[in-house]
C-alpha cells in the first residue's frame, strides 16, 4: 500500500523505519484452559520426581547407615573373640617369635577365626612389629604404627575403619577388594599389651545396604504410592469444580457482554429511531423554510440563519450517526467486513478528514468471524488516534492478501499528520494516548503481528498482519 499523499516538498525524505510491537504466536485469548486429565498427570510426574530425589538421598542414606552397623557388627565380633579366644590363646613366648607358640597360636586362629568372616589377622607389638599374621610372609615384619592405632594401646578402645589398602603393612590385602580393620589391644599372661587387627570383607557393608534398603525403600515407595492414589480423586474432584467455577464465570461473562450488547443495540435504535430521524425531519424543515423564504425574496438574514441552522442539524445527525457506529457497530456476519470499515471511514469524513478505504472482498472472506472483529477493533482504534491526536488531513485504510506473507491477510491504516513520538510507543507517554497500547494488546490476544512506522511530521502507518 502506498502512504498517504504527502506534500511534494518532503518527497525525497526517508521512510521511517518498522518497530514491532508484537511478534505474533500463540494468542491468550484462544489458549485452551488445562484439562483435569493433564493436571492429573503433571501431578504423577511430580510424585515420580519426588520418588526419584527420595531414593537417591535414601541410598546415601542407607549406605552410611549400613556402614555404620557393619561396623558395629565388626567390632563387637572382634571384642567377643579377643576376650574368648585371641587372649587365652596368646603366649609370652610369641614375643620372641618362638616357632612352636607361633604354631599353636595358628592353630587357634585358623579352626576358630577365620572360619567365619574374618579374611585377615594380625598381632602387633607395640614397636609395630607383626608378631602373627595368618599371611606367613608377614611375620616378622616391621612396619609404623598409625597414630590411632598407638593410641589404642595407651588408651584402650576398639576402632573400625576401612582399611587403607595403600599402606604397605596392607600389601597382601589389596587383591581382596574393599576391607573393613578393626583393632584392638589384647594382653599375654604377662600383662604385655599387644595390637589384635581382623579384617573383613566390604561385602557385608554391601549386603547390610541391600537389607536397610528393601526395609526403608518398600516403606518409602508404597507410602508414596498410597499418598498418591489418595491425593488423585482428591485433586480430581478440586480440577472439576474449579473447571466448573470457571465455566460458570465465562456464561456470566457471556451474559453480562450479551446484556452489554443489547443495552448498546435498544440505546442505538432509541437514537436512531427517535433523536437522529427528528433531527433529519427537523434540518429539512428548516431547508424547506430557508428556499421558501429565499424565493419570496424576504429577510436575506433570516434565509442566511435559517440555512446555516439546517447545516448545524445536518452536521448534528452526522456526529449522532458516527456516535451510533461507536456505540453499537455494525453486524459483521450480517453487514460485512468490507461495509464496516466504510461506515468507520464516513464517520470521519463528516469531521473534515479524508479517508480511503481499499479493501478486498477475498481478503475480508479468508477471516472468521473474531478476526474479521479483529481488524475492525484495530482500525477504529487507528482511526481514532487519527482523528484525535495526528491533525492529519488524509487517512488511507487497506486490506489485503499478501502473498508473500504465505496468504497472511494484511491490514494499513496510514496518516500524513505529526507521526507518534518514542515515549507514546514504548506506553511512557500521556495517558491520553493510551490507545497505542490498546491496539497492541488487541493483536497480541489474538496472537496477530503488529508493527508501526512513524516519525514525527512523518506520519504513522500501521500494520497488522493475520494468518486466516
Amino acid at each position: 500500500m502506498s502512504a498517504p499523499t504527502a506534500d511534494p516538498a518532503h518527497a525525497d525524505r526517508t521512510e521511517p523505519p518498522w518497530i514491532t510491537l508484537t511478534e505474533g504466536g500463540s494468542s491468550r485469548a484462544a489458549s485452551e484452559p488445562v484439562g483435569v486429565r493433564r493436571v492429573v498427570l503433571q501431578m504423577v510426574g511430580a510424585a515420580l520426581a519426588v520418588l526419584l530425589v527420595v531414593s537417591a538421598l535414601g541410598i546415601v542414606v542407607v549406605r552410611r547407615i549400613a556402614e555404620r552397623e557393619a561396623m558395629n557388627d565388626a567390632s563387637q565380633l572382634t571384642d567377643l573373640l579377643a576376650r574368648t579366644v585371641v587372649m587365652p590363646a596368646l603366649e609370652d613366648p610369641l614375643l620372641q617369635g618362638d616357632p612352636a607358640a607361633v604354631q599353636r597360636f595358628d592353630e587357634v586362629i585358623r579352626s576358630r577365626v577365620l572360619t567365619g568372616m574374618f579374611v585377615r589377622v594380625k598381632i602387633w607389638s607395640p614397636d609395630g612389629e607383626i608378631l602373627y599374621a595368618d599371611a606367613v610372609d608377614l611375620i616378622g615384619e616391621k612396619y609404623t604404627l598409625s597414630a590411632e592405632a598407638r593410641e589404642v594401646l595407651t588408651e584402650p578402645a576398639t576402632v573400625a575403619e576401612v582399611s587403607d589398602l595403600s599402606r604397605p603393612e596392607n600389601r597382601l590385602e589389596r587383591g581382596q577388594g574393599r576391607l573393613v580393620e578393626v583393632y584392638r589391644p589384647v594382653w599375654t599372661p604377662s600383662g604385655r599389651p599387644l595390637l589384635f587387627e581382623t579384617y573383613t570383607n566390604y561385602a557385608t557393608v554391601t549386603a547390610r545396604t541391600g537389607d536397610l534398603w528393601r526395609g526403608f525403600g518398600g516403606i518409602v515407595v508404597s507410602s508414596l504410592l498410597i499418598f498418591g492414589v489418595l491425593l488423585t480423586p482428591v485433586l480430581w474432584t478440586l480440577v472439576e469444580r474449579l473447571r466448573r467455577a470457571r465455566e460458570g464465570r465465562e456464561i456470566l461473562l457471556q451474559h453480562a457482554i450479551d446484556a452489554s450488547q443489547d443495552e448498546r443495540r435498544r440505546i442505538a435504535a432509541d437514537l436512531h429511531d427517535g433523536v437522529v430521524q427528528e433531527l433529519v425531519a427537523a434540518s429539512l424543515m428548516v431547508a424547506g423554510a430557508a428556499e421558501r423564504t429565499a424565493a419570496r425574496g424576504d429577510d436575506p438574514e433570516q434565509v442566511a440563519q435559517l440555512r446555516s441552522a439546517a447545516t448545524a442539524v445536518r452536521s448534528s445527525v452526522a456526529a449522532l450517526r458516527t456516535l451510533l457506529v461507536d456505540i453499537y457497530p455494525p453486524n459483521l456476519s450480517s453487514a460485512g467486513l468490507v461495509v464496516a470499515l466504510e461506515d468507520l471511514a464516513s464517520g470521519l469524513r463528516g469531521r473534515g478528514l479524508d479517508v480511503h478505504v481499499l479493501a478486498e472482498p477475498a481478503a475480508a472472506a479468508a477471516l472468521d468471524e473474531e478476526r474479521q472483529r479483529l481488524v475492525y477493533r484495530v482500525t477504529q482504534e487507528c482511526l481514532r488516534n487519527v482523528a484525535r491526536h495526528a491533525a492529519a488531513q488524509r487517512a488511507e485504510v487497506t486490506l489485503r492478501t499478501a502473498e508473500e506473507d504465505g496468504g497472511r491477510v494484511v491490514l494499513e491504516v496510514a496518516d500524513d499528520g505529526a507521526g507518534i513520538d518514542q515515549p507514546v510507543l514504548s506506553g511512557s507517554g500521556p495517558e491520553g494516548h493510551f490507545g497505542v497500547r490498546l491496539i497492541a494488546d488487541l493483536a497480541r490476544d489474538h496472537g496477530a503481528v503488529l508493527r508501526v512506522a512513524t516519525a514525527p511530521g512523518q506520519g504513522t502507518r500501521w500494520r497488522l498482519e493475520i494468518v486466516p
